[in-house]
């Protein structure tokens, strides 16, 4: 084979996987829409209290073996948010939205939107009270950026802090002095002629 072949072969291999990966997309995508369309409709109000949340294997959770099966499998390998809440007399294990689980309160009477088993999103119990989420965690990056601003603002001392004008607070020194020599020596300064 020569290498024109060769090249050939090779785009015409990425243009099919591109092509394929397309229609599977929006393959997806309307499976996905279709979702969050039941979704909507099945949405209620509940109260309930939170009692715990952590992420774990669906394997691991005490949910129904129905709903453990009808899940596709790479997702139950994957650790999912799930929410130990207490319905009236009875404890459930919910799953719950990623964005919700972060800012999700735990041990406290909450209004819960939920679809199935599923958490949507929450509201405080109480009229009136609003939730303060707690202080989101650094990253990596931002703890060393902090650390690296706080080394550099140490050494700064050492060094003569200029006014953050620069000349011009310079200028408006000078014109104080002035002023102040100007009031010691009688207001205008003479001239060479009166002297």
């Amino acid at each position: 084979m020569d290498t024109l072949g060769i090249v050939f072969t090779v785009i015409l291999v990425v243009a099919l996987l591109l092509v394929g990966l397309y229609f599977l997309g929006n393959k997806l995508q309307k499976k996905q829409a279709e979702s969050q369309t039941m979704i909507q409709q099945n949405r209620q109000t509940i109260s309930a209290m939170v009692i715990d949340k952590k992420k774990m294997k669906l394997t691991e959770s005490n949910l129904p073996k129905q709903a453990i099966e009808g899940v596709p499998f790479y997702l139950k390998i994957r650790k999912m948010p799930m929410v130990k809440v207490k319905v009236g007399p009875q404890f459930m294990t919910m799953l719950c939205d990623p964005k919700v689980y972060e800012v999700l309160p735990v041990k406290r009477v909450l209004k819960l939107e939920i679809s199935g088993a599923y958490i949507l999103g929450f509201s405080t119990a109480k009229k009136g009270e609003k939730y303060v989420a707690p202080p989101r965690k650094l990253t990596l990056r931002e703890k060393l950026q902090n650390k690296l601003n706080k080394v550099q603002n140490d050494t700064e001392p050492t060094k003569k802090k200029q006014h953050p004008d620069g000349k011009q607070a310079v200028e408006a020194a000078k014109k104080a002095a002035r002023d102040q020599q100007r009031m010691y020596t009688g207001g205008a300064k003479r001239s060479k002629k009166n002297r």
